[in-house]
């Protein structure tokens, strides 16, 4: 069950959620599910939603081929190599990487 506040009115509401796992059920404890939903979550909010907001993934015309697979590639690249350079927030990582374009991207890749 979840439980959330509605800020504005602080109305309580309550919902019940229903998962399909492969786990057995000694293995499906409401603890590990519970560690297991927000460690998705976790990916999907560092990772799918910078690429959408920050590269705009899903305005992409790119859509046949090899394409968007090679593509998701690339900037999964770029964001794990401006994470790994210190940058918290990509955006700005993309931009003082831009100042220099022929140095600061290899300089960055450790390639000097």
């Amino acid at each position: 069950m979840r439980y959330r506040v509605d800020q504005a009115s602080g109305r309580c509401t309550r919902e019940t959620v229903y998962a399909i796992t492969d786990l057995t059920s000694t293995d499906a404890s409401p603890q590990k599910i519970s560690r297991l939903l927000r460690a998705h979550w976790t990916i999907e909010n560092r990772l799918h939603h910078v690429r959408d907001t920050t590269f705009a993934e899903d305005a992409s015309k790119i859509r046949t081929g090899h394409g968007p697979a090679n593509l998701a590639t690339l900037r999964n690249l770029t964001i794990n190599a401006h994470r790994d350079a210190g940058h918290t927030n990509i955006a700005a990582g993309l931009r003082d990487t831009s100042y220099d374009p022929f140095t600061r991207p290899l300089k960055l890749l450790g390639i000097n």
